[in-house]
């Protein structure tokens, strides 16, 4: 379970940049698209290294894979399912 640190250690940044940004709203200061860019890639690399780097998650890898992948198959099987039904039932 996580500890009040640990929860304040990510809440804190999340509410001082919503007050940053709202103070800041209309104002162009710059371009904040190249920013959150880099900013996710760099966050994508440190999470690929972290699983380099762990062997055991490596070996279970294939396992996760195939796991996500049938439910990746089930979400949308069951989502076209679904619409489907939904424009019978509305006749579109």
């Amino acid at each position: 379970m996580p500890s009040l640190l640990d929860i304040a250690a990510l809440v804190i940044p999340l509410i001082t940049g919503m007050a940053v940004g709202y103070s800041l709203r209309g104002r162009k200061i710059f371009n904040t698209e190249k920013v959150t860019l880099g900013i996710i890639l760099m966050l994508i690399f440190s999470l690929g290294f972290s699983i380099g780097s762990n062997s055991e998650l490596l070996a279970v890898m294939p396992k996760v894979g195939l796991n996500a992948a049938v439910l990746l198959t089930m979400a949308l099987l069951f989502s076209i399912l679904f619409v489907k039904a939904a424009r019978k039932l509305v006749k579109i």
